[in-house]
């Protein structure tokens, strides 16, 4: 037989308040689940249908035990409900809708009891604790968190963080970074999250905002304000790059940021691990921020396409290793820093590409338009790559060119037009001879080559361009910034892009395209419904037609 285990007055409100003050929690919390403790093994030992019900007093420690029973009319649940006339032997005065408290002697826990109990108080507690710290941390995220290394799980840093406990994850620890139990650490509360298991805070020391901080603590200016960190590009454990702008006329960004003798860049260093951090004054001109970016690398020009968000940068044949860096590392950290693709090339290179460019080009000229050499290369060194451009352009702008009149340049004018539409008639044709179906051909922003290209890559219906994703059709093809194959991930699937990627369509029209692809969907939902209105009508017209003949 279990003995039986009680606690008096004062050991409850002493585990209480002792409980209350280690996890620093409310101690009403704490009281309230030992009166859920106490009611479950009330209900045990008196039934579980009933509704039992228990107080402790906060000051006192009084524990009050009792029993709810409603007066009804009635009875349908006899645990929790009472007719009039047993009520009024509990009760004188009790009228139906009343509820009466039956008081209960105070049970005796055993050791099942008592360790149930245990469980449910720790479970509340740990709910509150949980609680706690996610009101706590929750408005923290973005700040420098100082803790000590508790453990290391599966990779994971958990650190004790005084009042919580927060984890670095391997992605986002330093690489070759060893932590040891006992350790203090610093780091950048990355998130904060509701969590009913598992961590809550998580910690990071490889997020870019990391350096961001550890500059505004040792740089006075940047946490004043008066010097700003535009931009900032990391490649945890090897090398860094910011980009930083002075509102001071006075004070130069990145001498006040190495600081004397680089004292103030040297301690964010050693923070993380040696990491090299190379310091850029930030630039409005994109050019000249990514000339910047890039140094140590000399570069001789910059070409900017911002319809596609690339960079072209030529650079002397010696600079372009030490532009692209190891493993493409520089080139890589100038891109995240300016937020677009760069693409590095020699002087050589270049200017092959653009002799391509220009015989190809001429070459177009001459048979679209059936012009001389010598005036197809004089249109395309005026900057014209296209028909369209030709065909669009104001009439003054094409005729003002060194050696056109306007009679010759409403000629151009009238020849491109005349080549556009020779196009789109040869694309329409192919595209019939594909299968593309001509509803396709009503869907705004699409053209006839666009259309020619859905229908070889198989799409030639509503129905499949309607099952496709916007990222699908429009998703430009993804390209490798450096020389050479990739020699990370050889194996790796090539990145195809959407079925439209080359035509440069923008995200909100590609999803046009495809909710007007799938407009067909729903216009025979009501001419669906209509059949069954009727049905449902008929037997009101007509019930004795319709009434069955067995009856």
């Amino acid at each position: 037989m279990a003995t039986a285990i009680s606690a008096n007055k004062a050991e409850l409100l002493a585990i209480a308040n002792a409980v209350a003050s280690e996890k620093m929690i409310d101690k009403a919390i704490v009281i309230e689940a030992i009166e859920e403790a106490i009611q479950r093994a009330a209900r045990a030992r008196y039934g579980a249908e009933n509704d039992i019900r228990a107080k402790l007093d906060p000051q006192t420690g009084d524990l009050r035990l009792w029993r709810v029973v409603e007066v009804v009319e009635q009875v349908d649940d006899y645990f929790k409900q009472v007719d009039l006339a047993a009520a009024q032997k509990l009760q004188k005065d009790a009228k139906i809708g009343d509820f009466i408290v039956d008081p209960l002697p105070a049970v005796d826990l055993g050791r099942i009891d008592a360790q149930s109990a245990k469980q449910v108080i720790f479970q509340k507690v740990r709910e509150a604790d949980r609680e706690r710290q996610y009101q706590e941390f929750k408005d923290r995220a973005g700040e420098i968190i100082t803790g000590v290394v508790k453990s290391v799980e599966f990779g994971h840093i958990v650190v004790n963080l005084g009042r919580a406990e927060g984890v670095i994850r391997r992605d986002q620890q330093i690489p070759r970074e060893l932590m040891r139990v006992g350790d203090r650490v610093r780091a950048l509360i990355l998130s904060v999250r509701s969590e009913t298991r598992g961590p809550q805070i998580f910690l990071s020391r490889a997020h870019p905002d990391f350096m961001k901080k550890l500059f505004a603590q040792e740089v006075p200016e940047i946490y004043d304000g008066i010097i700003e960190i535009k931009a900032a590009a990391r490649d945890p454990g090897s090398r860094a790059k910011i980009g930083v702008i002075s509102y001071d006329g006075s004070i130069d960004p990145v001498g006040a940021c190495v600081g004397m003798k680089g004292s103030r860049v040297q301690a964010v260093v050693q923070e993380m691990q040696g990491e090299k951090i190379d310091i850029i004054p930030w630039s409005e001109d994109t050019a000249t921020f990514v000339v910047n970016a890039l140094q140590p690398a000399t570069v001789q020009r910059v070409v900017i396409d911002e319809d596609d968000g690339r960079i072209e940068v030529v650079v002397p044949d010696d600079q372009l290793s030490l532009a692209i860096g190891r493993r493409g590392q520089n080139v890589r950290l100038a891109s995240q820093l300016t937020g677009s693709q760069i693409d590095i090339m020699t002087e050589a290179d270049a200017s092959e590409k653009r002799q391509r460019e220009f015989v190809e080009r001429s070459t177009m000229f001459q048979e679209e338009l059936d012009v001389d050499e010598t005036l197809a290369q004089l249109l395309v060194a005026e900057g014209f790559g296209e028909l369209e451009e030709v065909a669009y352009v104001p009439l003054d702008e094409l005729a003002g060119i060194e050696g056109f009149d306007e009679e010759l340049a409403q000629e151009l004018q009238s020849r491109a037009t005349e080549a556009l539409d020779r196009r789109e008639e040869a694309a329409r044709t192919e595209r019939r001879e594909l299968g593309v179906e001509d509803a396709l051909a009503e869907i705004p922003h699409l053209t006839e080559a666009m259309l020619v290209t859905l229908g070889k890559a198989g799409i030639k219906t509503l129905d499949d361009l309607a099952d496709l994703a916007t990222d699908e059709l429009i998703a430009k093809k993804r390209q490798d910034n450096r020389r050479g194959p990739s020699r990370d991930r050889g194996d790796r699937a090539e990145d195809k892009g959407g079925v439209l990627g080359e035509y440069g369509l923008t995200e909100e029209q590609g999803n046009e395209i495809i909710m007007a692809a799938r407009a067909h969907w729903f216009e025979d939902e009501p001419e669906a419904a209509a059949p069954g209105e009727a049905a449902a009508a008929e037997p009101q017209n007509g019930e004795a037609a319709d009434a069955d003949p067995a009856q």
